[in-house]
């Protein structure tokens, strides 16, 4: 893909299957950075928000010893909030790839507020 981000072999996909996994086991801290707009219509259960357009790794609650991973619409934007939080010096690694469309396409559930 053209547009793909050239950073983003600096970031570790993982599945729909592997992030509920670790929500599950608790070694999991899922940040959603869709907008607000986006996550009142459908959320991720148990994911924290904080949204790309105004991304500040800072405002990350502390993971307590859990992976910190991103996830989005598409996986895009997750990306791009990974790299951010490692260039404010986070170890924050990790996003959903496919983001909630895989999510979903997966059979996992999601919050409907």
């Amino acid at each position: 893909m053209a547009d793909e981000n050239p950073r983003a072999g600096e970031v570790t996909n993982l599945t729909p299957e592997q992030v509920a996994a670790g929500l599950r086991e608790g070694r999991i801290l899922l940040v959603d950075v869709r907008e607000p707009n986006e996550t009142a219509v459908e959320s991720y259960p148990e994911a924290v928000i904080v949204p790309l357009s105004c991304f500040d790794p800072a405002a990350i609650p502390d993971p307590q010893g859990k992976e910190v991973v991103f996830a989005c619409r598409s996986g895009r934007r997750s990306v791009t909030a990974s790299l951010a939080a490692q260039d404010n010096g986070f170890p924050y690694k990790a996003h959903l790839a496919g983001g909630i469309i895989a999510w979903k396409a997966a059979g996992l559930p999601t919050r409907v507020d």
